[in-house]
């Protein structure tokens, strides 16, 4: 059970809270670098941390995110022009550049230099991978680009998809780090999903319903481990790698590509879910990438032209009922993503925890919400840069293997939960 203020101060995230403050602290997912295709293209709606605004692309291939509204008569920039250098309102003609600065006011003598005084807020927009990334926070503390992994690879190793999801951020993010479900919910896509079957490890999934948690500290959050049991009174572990605020990276199954999320709020009833797939040492094969697009493994399916995925809130998720009591899928739900979005969209826009039972198996969630209380805090009341700015913490990796039962897995499997270009990686 959480107490009622805080699970507002983890779930809130509006500038000026606790949370949102921490989040605007970090290089955050914005848009796929694909939404903005070329110079001059029409904009694109961004809402992020309950700020509602626009994504451009300049002529000069410069990238803007600048608020939504322009500042003469509030209209929606969404309906401006992206043309020689800037966007321009339709209303009245003002036109703004890719900082947000106003430089043209039609109306106004040009030598009257109105125009200089007019500015919206502008967030940097840069392209690592296949995503644009911005920095909400103060400028004079923006930290490195980011680093991960699977947006630095060659773009042939690596692929990127995401969905609009109707919940809180926290609760989808604690569905990333919660392993314990995924013999019930996700047991029978072990064995038939594309991007699973075939592992060794699965095995250990579905054999054992009761895996033991152990959660250690990690430079940039957390490693939780959970332990099944394996052949020879050996252990299988799955390392996940949470890195705060929102960066989750789940163990990959065999030769599979290694996957994860980032849970990006948009306001404090909805986020983008961000998933990605990568391979560290070899591109993703045809086979792979075109199942990726597909919506197979943590990927989905989409209403056509849109983020939202084909199952729904509104057709509830597609449920077919025969074939949850066939056992063809656990929940009737079809597929790993919207396995995990239906449930947890069915918690509502935020999750009641003053009114949840946890359980021995939920430590790695009780950690990482005591990790991110206080990581907040701590940059409100003392300045404390929060884990997860550094690159650094981005170089990691996520591991499956078997260990002898007095291995610990944090020493054992220390230098495979770090990443490297060209290293190979460890998997079961």
């Amino acid at each position: 059970m959480l107490r009622k203020e805080v699970n507002e101060l983890l779930t809130q995230t509006d500038r000026g809270t606790p949370m949102g403050e921490l989040f605007r602290q970090y290089w955050l997912p914005a848009l796929l670098a694909s939404e903005l295709p070329e110079n001059d293209c029409p904009p694109v709606r961004v809402k992020l941390l309950g700020e509602p605004m626009i994504a451009f692309r300049d002529t000069d291939g410069n990238y803007g995110l600048i608020e939504e509204f322009c500042a003469h008569r509030r209209v929606s920039l969404w309906f401006g022009r992206v043309e020689e250098h800037g966007i321009r309102c339709p209303y009245h003609g003002w036109k703004y550049n890719h900082t947000g600065q106003c430089i043209e006011v039609p109306s106004e003598p040009e030598e009257s230099g109105y125009c200089q005084s007019i500015k919206l807020q502008g967030y940097p927009l840069i392209k690592v991978g296949d995503i644009l990334w911005t920095h909400m926070g103060d400028p004079e503390n923006r930290p490195p680009e980011p680093e991960w992994e699977f947006c630095t690879v060659m773009p042939e190793q690596t692929f990127t998809s995401k969905r609009l999801q109707y919940s809180n951020w926290l609760q989808a993010m604690e569905g990333g780090i919660d392993s314990s479900h995924v013999s019930f919910l996700h047991g029978k896509g072990l064995t038939t999903d594309p991007l699973f079957k075939g592992s060794k490890g699965n095995e250990y999934n579905l054999n054992d319903f009761k895996p033991i948690f152990e959660v250690e500290p990690s430079e940039g959050g957390l490693f939780i481990g959970a332990r099944r049991n394996a052949e020879e009174g050996r252990y299988y572990w799955r390392i996940t790698q949470f890195v705060v605020p929102t960066f989750t990276m789940i163990p990959p199954r065999g030769d599979h590509p290694q996957h994860g999320h980032f849970w990006v709020p948009i306001d404090d009833e909805n986020c983008w879910a961000w998933s990605y797939d990568y391979h560290p040492t070899r591109a993703l094969s045809d086979r792979e990438r075109q199942n990726l697009v597909d919506g197979h493994g943590i990927h989905n399916e989409y209403v056509p032209g849109t983020f939202i995925p084909l199952q729904n809130r509104d057709n509830d998720y597609l449920m077919d009922r025969e074939a949850q009591k066939k056992g063809i899928y656990y929940s009737g739900i079809k597929g790993i993503a919207m396995q995990d979005a239906s449930l947890q969209e069915s918690m509502g826009p935020i999750c009641d925890r003053t009114r949840e039972n946890l359980v021995s198996t939920d430590n790695g969630i009780i950690m990482a919400r005591n990790l991110l209380r206080r990581a907040a805090t701590d940059l409100e009341k003392k300045g404390k840069t929060p884990p997860g700015v550094d690159p650094e913490h981005h170089h990691v990796r996520s591991v499956a293997a078997v260990l002898e039962p007095e291995e610990k897995y944090a020493v054992a499997l220390a230098d495979a939960l770090r990443s490297a270009p060209g290293k190979e990686r460890m998997s079961v």
